[in-house]
């Protein structure tokens, strides 16, 4: 029979994204109206290590539903991708007696909350990260708020490029993902879209897409380039000596991890954040929780590890088809 949990430990980790707050209310509020008590870590597994823990009510997480960012901070932390630090952590937990842990944050996050799994602490992963690249769910927390962020300032920016009839790179966050890229490029009507799943580093091709669409009367030139293949201003600079068309690269950066998240992001992270919650209540541990073919499901941390992702090669054709 397993072990009833009595106190359960939340925290986030790794790159912030919008909803991780709506998640940590729900896992405070869940945990809350199912009798346990609750202790927030704050960044992450740097803070568990520092023993930065605090206790959490209801009341910790009112009206943080609707902000970006996390109240309970975030950093990455190279002592606990060591044994030692990983052995430490899960004393810390155990000094604390926090018998359940939910981790929020990404594929790294949850390497480490697998490793705490198997030193004998319940714990559960909520992916959280604006990069949609968690291969066992067909949503993260992050995404919706970070790629339509993007999208609004593509579409600020093509006005500009239109005006002045130039070539512009606007370069999308995503790590080594393409899914914000691929996103916003079918979104904001790009010409090419640049994503690692599939880009051939073929310069050439974008140079000739240019020349063609100037030959047909196109007044700007829309290249969405993901974060994965980088580079926007030296790729800018030959682009305009090869075409002879003005050239600008943004970068949109960071902008695309703030700011109030979406509907969807508040309700998607309240259901995870819930979920995780009843997990560990069951005694449940290393399991992910994900979003898969219209339903909340909970996997097996090692499995949601070892899984691949690739891009809808569909969506990849559809875009080509959009440009043309």
């Amino acid at each position: 029979m397993a072990k009833e949990i009595s106190t359960i430990g939340v925290l986030t980790s790794g790159g912030d994204a919008p909803g991780m707050n709506a998640a940590i209310r729900a896992v405070v509020r869940k945990a809350c109206a199912s009798g346990k008590r609750v202790k927030g870590i704050r960044r992450g597994y740097q803070g568990l290590l520092e023993e930065d823990i605090i206790d959490m009510d209801r009341q910790s997480v009112s009206d943080i539903i609707d902000t970006g960012g996390t109240i309970l901070f975030t950093a990455r932390c190279a002592e606990f991708r060591t044994e030692e630090g990983q052995k430490k952590g899960a004393e810390i937990c155990r000094k604390h007696h926090i018998d359940g842990l939910v981790v929020i944050g990404g594929d790294g996050s949850f390497a480490g909350a697998q490793k705490l799994a198997n030193l004998g602490i319940n714990t559960v992963g909520v992916p959280g990260t604006i990069d949609l690249d968690i291969a066992c769910t067909e949503y993260t927390i992050g995404f919706d708020t970070a790629v339509n962020t993007a999208m609004q300032a593509i579409d600020k920016v093509r006005d500009t490029s239109t005006s002045h009839e130039r070539c512009s790179i606007i370069e999308v966050m995503g790590r080594n993902a393409g899914y914000i890229a691929l996103w916003c490029g079918i979104a904001n009507g790009a010409e090419d879209i640049l994503i690692p799943e599939q880009y051939d580093y073929d310069e050439q091709k974008i140079i000739n897409n240019i020349i063609e669409s100037r030959k047909r009367g196109k007044k700007h030139h829309i290249i969405i380039n993901a974060e994965g293949i980088g580079h926007s201003t030296s790729m800018a600079k030959r682009i305009e000596a090869a075409t002879g068309v003005e050239t600008r690269a943004t970068i949109l950066g960071y902008m695309q991890r703030g700011g109030s998240p979406s509907c969807q992001d508040r309700v998607y992270a309240t259901m995870m954040g819930a979920l995780a919650v009843d997990l560990l209540c069951e005694g449940k541990s290393n399991r992910v929780v994900g979003y898969k073919n219209g339903e909340f499901k909970d996997f097996d941390i090692n499995e949601a590890l070892g899984m691949n992702k690739g891009v809808d090669p569909y969506m990849i054709d559809v875009s080509k088809a959009m440009a043309k």
